[in-house]
């Protein structure tokens, strides 16, 4: 069975409405993946997680190393939830560095990692746009590696592909790269990346995520809210009742606290003292002094005092607290 080198699938001339199909047997690309790597035009697949869930159980039947690939703006004990499927040695990569703060030390993100309770054998910071910390995680990849195989793994948009095909780039004479799109579901099956005689790198499809925003919105929307470069936050020191506008996917209620905001910069963020009418749904957050509120896939906000905070978002999006990542 030939399978798609972008997105994993089977390759199959039967049916243009299924995943892998090509006029061609022989192309090494499915319509769906030509088209979105030459004309951006994306075809949902829809999916759900347990094909990923038996690819889990099957890594976890080898001896593998599994690099866990992690959003840095998601990261929560959420983890655990995939985590837990492993029991294989875990490499875990922190990634899209380049979009938090340059004035944050790469030491307090990764002692980060120890509050949430994740068993690796080590960790790394990278960013896979500006190359930062590549020759490290290669290195640590061939220190902690068990065979030839090295499993990529994590939830959907947590940047696998990108970093993948960084890795392809860098280390490799491979004159090919796996699929990338910023919508959901891209890598549909494994795909094996030989990079070398002694590392084949195995994409997995990633594990979704039913609260995340980007299940709610278009390309072109999720391309808007989606951070392209380092966010400069913004900081509210709030006295009374106030309402702060982000865009319109979120709306924020609060009183006597200080908030500062992680979102796209180009997203249009406003503080109101009188309340807008939305059709968001609302969460009434408790916190303890020092949280993020992580609104699911768009961003989060430090919260510094103890309090209830009203979060508005759209329906079905998730909203969650952590400890503050910053």
């Amino acid at each position: 069975m030939k399978k798609c080198r972008g997105c994993g699938a089977v390759i199959q001339t039967e049916s243009k409405d299924k995943e892998g199909y090509s006029i061609n047997p022989d192309n090494d690309l499915c319509e769906r993946c030509f088209r979105i790597k030459n004309y951006g035009d994306y075809k949902l697949v829809e999916k759900d997680n347990s094909s990923f869930l038996n690819i889990l159980k099957k890594i976890s039947d080898t001896n593998d190393l599994v690099v866990l690939v992690v959003d840095l703006f998601s990261i929560s004990d959420r983890i655990l939830d995939l985590t837990k499927y492993l029991n294989n040695d875990i490499l875990l990569v922190l990634t899209k560095r380049d979009l938090l703060p340059l004035s944050l030390h790469d030491e307090k993100l990764l002692s980060y990692k120890n509050k949430l309770g994740i068993n690796s054998v080590d960790e790394v910071i990278v960013s896979s746009n500006k190359n930062y910390n590549m020759d490290l995680l290669i290195d640590k990849i061939n220190k902690y590696k068990k065979s030839s195989n090295v499993y990529v793994v994590g939830y959907t948009n947590a940047g696998k592909s990108t970093l993948i095909n960084k890795l392809i780039y860098n280390y490799s004479d491979l004159e090919c790269d796996i699929t990338t799109s910023i919508l959901p579901s891209t890598t549909l099956n494994t795909i094996d990346i030989k990079l070398n005689d002694e590392l084949t790198l195995i994409d997995t499809p990633g594990i979704l995520d039913s609260g995340n925003i980007f299940n709610f919105l278009n390309g072109k929307e999720l391309k808007y809210i989606t951070p392209s470069r380092e966010i400069k936050p913004i900081t509210y020191q709030i006295k009374n009742t106030q309402y702060i506008m982000i865009d319109k996917y979120a709306k924020v209620t609060t009183s006597d606290n200080n908030l500062t905001l992680f979102f796209a910069n180009n997203l249009k963020i406003d503080r109101f003292y009188k309340d807008k009418e939305t059709n968001l749904v609302k969460h009434s957050i408790k916190v303890d002094a020092n949280m993020d509120i992580v609104i699911s896939g768009l961003g989060f906000i430090k919260v510094t005092k103890k309090g209830i905070v009203d979060i508005y978002t759209l329906d079905g999006v998730d909203v969650y607290t952590r400890d503050s990542l910053i």
